[in-house]
């Protein structure tokens, strides 16, 4: 789960006070509730992220499924989203898969997601799709969202009368994907984006989904951090959007993130460090922060900037991108396409 609020935290305490532990979050039922039966609140477990190389960082394969077969992403966009915006980010996600891409390219950071098998070795699908996509342009389920009605969007629309999501639970991404004036549960405090599956009594199937939100109006630096910056840090300049869009260039790397996450753990109960499966700490929340070679701390890492002055790390088809590193665990270390050390 993507959490960059305590990230900037974390950096404003470094710059400004002592060193402090930073805290990522992800939703989780309650003690209470009983998984066979529709939870009625989702509670927070701590854990705690590593940045760079640490012989501290376990993890481990708990032998769950991972996603070894081709991957497509079903997208729902909720709310009101220009044609532009959804081209940004279909080209990212075709991106996963063109090796036809110059590096540091998208396909290269992938490569490292690809590292991660299954318990017959069968290692994650270097093919990602974009599968069917749905709009909801009035907010059928208004604007403010919690955490199980996020579930209850994407049971709308596996259910439709008219060309529903295809149901496909073990290679099918469910990204529901909310517009700037949308609000979801504990977004911008706590969390910018977060991954999970589908309650059966719910939805009926447990699906592997993931909720991201535009924060160009709530948030922009939270959540579209480094290309806006939160006003409680003086000083902290932002970088420029290689795409111009500081809502949507944000989501990229929180949608990153969490494909990430969510191909190699989609279970909750594959992939993960930690002792404690209520609080996984995942491959992506290893790296949250670190963008390029020397990251970790207060310090994004060494970065690329383009003729236009604006700042990516990877390309994609056609466009650039900033996207967070994920943990290789092959080497025990956060890696990404734009290492210097290559």
């Amino acid at each position: 789960m993507f959490s960059l609020i305590h990230f900037l935290l974390s950096l404003f305490l470094i710059l400004h006070l002592t060193p402090q532990p930073v805290t990522c979050w992800r939703p989780w039922p309650t003690t209470q509730t009983n998984l066979t039966d529709t939870p009625t609140d989702l509670q927070f477990g701590p854990s705690k992220k590593f940045e760079g190389s640490s012989d501290f960082v376990d993890l481990k394969y708990h032998m769950g499924p991972v996603m070894t077969t081709n991957i497509t992403v079903h997208i729902i966009w909720y709310g009101t989203w220009h044609s532009s915006q959804k081209r940004i980010i279909r080209e990212f996600i075709n991106s996963i898969s063109d090796d036809s891409v110059p590096p540091p390219s998208v396909s290269g950071w992938w490569k490292t997601v690809q590292l991660y098998t299954d318990q017959t070795g069968s290692n994650i699908s270097r093919t990602v799709k974009i599968g069917s996509e749905k709009n909801d342009r009035f907010y059928s389920h208004g604007k403010s969202l919690t955490r199980l009605s996020v579930q209850s969007v994407i049971k709308s629309f596996i259910t439709a009368k008219t060309k529903p999501l295809p149901i496909t639970p073990k290679n099918g991404i469910y990204l529901l994907l909310t517009s700037p004036e949308v609000y979801v549960q504990d977004f911008c405090q706590q969390v910018c984006g977060f991954h999970y599956f589908t309650f059966p009594s719910i939805v009926g199937y447990t699906l592997p989904y993931a909720w991201v939100g535009n924060s160009a109006k709530l948030c922009p630096g939270v959540c579209g951090y480094p290309f806006a910056v939160p006003t409680y840090i003086p000083g902290l300049k932002p970088v420029k959007a290689p795409n111009g869009d500081i809502g949507v260039e944000g989501m990229i790397s929180v949608i990153a993130h969490e494909i990430a996450e969510l191909v190699t753990n989609p279970l909750v109960n594959a992939w993960y460090a930690g002792k404690d499966p209520i609080a996984p700490v995942e491959i992506a929340d290893l790296c949250e922060g670190i963008y390029g070679t020397g990251g970790g701390g207060s310090y994004t890492g060494q970065m690329l900037e383009g003729r236009d002055g604006a700042t990516f790390n990877v390309n994609g088809i056609r466009r650039r991108f900033l996207i967070q590193w994920v943990w290789n665990h092959v080497v025990n270390y956060c890696t990404g396409p734009n290492a210097l050390d290559q």
